[in-house]
């Protein structure tokens, strides 16, 4: 095979041929291909069948097994796979195209078995992915930086909707791993910044395609082209279809998101993004749709409530997405540049000051931006990097701000810088707090091992931050109305349960219950209740006197149902003028029971009936076919002649163990028996558990006796390995005995510590 140390790219092998003779090839080459089948990726139907169920679950079976075999291969054979294997690309491109995204309506597994196999085969893909961005697996197996650049890029291998959506599938959970497989890619072909830039046009049309089917004008796009001559017939958000409406919100939702994914995992990628003007792109639509869209979601009735609340949660998902990509593009352009401190500090620190300008007449677009990452927090930042800052132009922004909170109707939160770390300048460690405490909120991860069920491709993990916890509540009524009313003017869709629960458990805390549901940093317990959760009902208490279930109910002594109880029959203590003596020598009870027990005298079996005459003459009631004749004591059939008959069978006996004898009756029993057998004495019981020892020594001494006395026999003979003092010599049984105790001295003692180790490890006693 190959040589060490030489990159694959170099590398020749020789094969046999045809014709049995060997030949050369280079280590990449097509013939070095296996004939090996990949079948494309196809989702499961949300109305799918049984059949339909199995199907799915056959081809997701054979496309992991495929990816194990390949994964299996070793390095040259996994690239002439990679390389020259069509089928295997278009599988994979399959997966990336039809793979369940965790924001899908109908994203959810129909059961545990699809849920496992679509764990499986995304785990699979995503290693494959992985391995083919690598370039070098050992100081062995490796291929040179630019001829690896050379094979993906010409053979598409990636490429920048690729790597979109591995990010969308696979970047929560697995950001380090896509960040140094994003970098990697680009580092080793640079010509995908060149694509990059190309694409980000084609990105920025998504929003000019929402705003066209909504019917709006983006402000910030100048119109080039002339109108349409059936422009006036264009559909609003409000006169097109349910489906229509919904079908953009999702195509919204899948955009940002994906856009946000990639920013936060390849972060290099802000800068072409900040150079084709995105964030103004980006304020202007979010000013534009977002409003119009929220309005009409309030105003349509839907045919499905749950599909309502779903469609707003996304389009809420939308709009913190569409933040926190601004706030990324503006870190990493503007920010950071700061934070590591250069020559160019004061042209970054205009720039961010410039597009914070640009930001106030958005009103709706600042305010919410203004909610996750304060504005001022980043000014105090630049004040402290640069003192030079005019304090009159931010004074103009901060109070641009305040308007904007104004313009919208809302009340900007008194406590938000103690709700969120504080941004402090500290050279590059700075930076990297600020980036960590403010760069986003990561909500879609990888499915971890034994974690929670699969929603999709991805499962939804969260980021908690629990606050104190409040058991009882510390507010009136009053109060409590107050901070309901006060959270849901921000939070509309959520329910009032839902919110009481957040105030219970964040110590009735409105602002901070507002920062974490917003940034999705919610506990544990309260991320998986119903966000639409309505206030519970107060039950009032059943009454206790109309529930209560007891032995003595409606007896004559029961004042909750008796308005008048014979009070006679009820006194304190001992009755007056009764004794004890005259108390236990009434015996009346007993008097009141015999005409009970006299039915139950006598006993008839059968009394003839005459002509004419009924049972019920002769004082029985009728046959009655529902009667239990299970606990009768009637021996039916006992008087029969068939020969074995209850009667006739033997008398019951006492066992000869438990009969009680005299000595004199059992010495005379003892005269009968057979006179070969040895008389037992008198004293001793014979049916004794255990034998006398003394006899049992004896027996045993006659079974030795006899044994020596048998033909042969030879008595053992006792060792000795002692032998005679030094310099006498020795017995020739001396000899022997010592040679027979040094081969066998290993079968007791601790002179078998292995053999018995050995033993031990394989009944698994020893852990290995």
């Amino acid at each position: 095979m190959a040589c060490a140390r030489v990159p694959l790219d170099e590398q020749q092998v020789t094969e046999p041929g045809l014709l049995g003779k060997d030949r050369t090839l280079p280590a990449l080459h097509p013939e070095r291909k296996e004939e090996r089948y990949f079948v494309p990726y196809k989702p499961l139907p949300e109305d799918s069948s049984a059949a339909k169920v199995e199907e799915f679950l056959e081809n997701t079976r054979f496309i992991t097994e495929d990816l194990e075999w390949l994964l299996a291969l070793p390095h040259d054979k996994f690239w002439c796979q990679v390389v020259f294997d069509e089928s295997l690309q278009r599988c994979l491109d399959s997966y990336l195209h039809h793979a369940p995204r965790g924001l899908d309506i109908a994203a959810s597994p129909s059961s545990p078995a699809v849920a496992e196999m679509q764990r499986s085969v995304h785990r699979m893909v995503f290693l494959t992915f992985l391995r083919m961005a690598t370039h070098k697996e050992s100081k062995e197996n490796f291929i040179t930086p630019v001829v690896f650049g050379e094979i993906i890029y010409d053979n598409f291998l990636f490429d920048i909707p690729k790597i979109l959506d591995l990010c969308m599938l696979f970047g929560k959970g697995n950001n380090q791993l896509l960040h140094k497989m994003i970098e990697n890619i680009f580092t080793q072909q640079p010509s995908y910044y060149n694509d990059l830039d190309e694409t980000v046009p084609t990105v920025l049309e998504v929003f000019d395609t929402i705003l066209g089917r909504c019917g709006l004008q983006c402000e910030g796009a100048v119109a080039m082209e002339p109108m349409k001559l059936n422009a006036h017939k264009q559909l609003t958000a409000m006169t097109m279809s349910q489906q229509e409406l919904v079908d953009i919100i999702l195509y919204l939702c899948d955009s940002t998101t994906t856009i946000h994914a990639f920013l936060d995992i390849f972060p290099a990628a802000c800068s072409s993004f900040h150079s084709h003007s995105f964030l103004d792109r980006l304020t202007s639509f979010y000013e534009t749709a977002v409003p119009d869209l929220e309005k009409v979601l309030r105003k349509r009735n839907f045919d499905d409530k749950g599909l309502q609340d779903d469609v707003w949660k996304r389009l809420s998902h939308s709009c913190r997405k569409m933040v926190e990509t601004a706030h990324l593009v503006l870190h990493h352009t503007c920010l950071q540049p700061i934070l590591e401190g250069g020559e160019n500090m004061q042209s970054f620190a205009e720039e961010l000051l410039q597009h914070f300008t640009s930001f106030l007449p958005e009103k709706r677009f600042l305010s919410d931006y203004d909610e996750q990452f304060p504005i001022a927090d980043d000014i105090s930042l630049l004040q402290q990097a640069l003192p030079i800052i005019d304090e009159t132009r931010t004074s103009y922004l901060l109070e641009g701000v305040q308007s904007a909170w104004d313009s919208v109707g809302r009340r900007k939160p008194q406590s938000q810088n103690q709700l969120r770390p504080s941004s402090a300048f500290d050279g590059a460690a700075g930076g990297a707090s600020a980036a960590s405490s403010s760069a986003g909120f990561h909500e879609v991860r990888q499915p971890a091992e034994g974690g929670e069920s699969l929603r999709g491709a991805e499962a939804m993990l969260d980021a908690p931050r629990k606050g104190n916890n409040g058991a009882v509540c510390d507010v009136s009524e009053a109060e409590l109305e107050s901070l309901l009313s006060c959270i849901r003017d921000l939070l509309p869709d959520l329910g009032e349960g839902f919110l009481m629960a957040c105030l219970q458990e964040y110590n009735y805390n409105s602002e901070l219950v507002i920062n974490n549901i917003l940034e999705d940093r919610l506990a544990p317990n309260l991320d998986k209740l119903d966000r639409a959760m309505p206030r519970p009902v107060k039950e009032e208490l059943p009454d206790l006197l109309g529930t209560r279930s007891n032995v003595f109910d409606d007896d004559e002594f029961d004042v909750f149902r008796r308005d008048q109880v014979d009070m006679s029959r009820i006194w304190k203590g001992r009755r007056k003028g009764e004794n004890a003596r005259e108390m236990l020598d009434d015996k009346q009870h007993i008097a009141e029971q015999k005409a009970r027990y006299h039915a139950y005298e006598t006993v008839v079996d059968e009394i003839e009936v005459q002509p004419g005459e009924s049972a019920a003459s002769y004082g029985l009631d009728d046959y009655d076919d529902e009667y239990d004749d299970t606990y009768d004591m009637n021996q039916v059939g006992a008087n029969d002649l068939d020969g074995d008959s209850l009667l006739n069978r033997r008398p019951f006996t006492v066992p000869q163990v438990l009969r009680k004898v005299n000595k004199h009756e059992e010495v005379e029993e003892g005269e009968d028996e057979d006179e070969e057998e040895e008389s037992i004495p008198n004293n001793v019981n014979r049916d004794q558990f255990v034998q006398d020892p003394a006899l049992l020594r004896e027996r045993a001494e006659a079974r030795r006796a006899a044994m020596q006395q048998r033909k042969g026999f030879r008595p053992e003979r006792t060792s000795n390995v002692t032998g005679r003092p030094k310099g006498q010599g020795q017995t020739t049984e001396t000899f022997l005995d010592r040679r027979k105790k040094e081969a066998n001295k290993s079968r007791g003692a601790n002179h078998n510590r292995r053999n018995m180790a050995d033993r031990k490890r394989n009944k698994g006693m020893i852990p290995s």
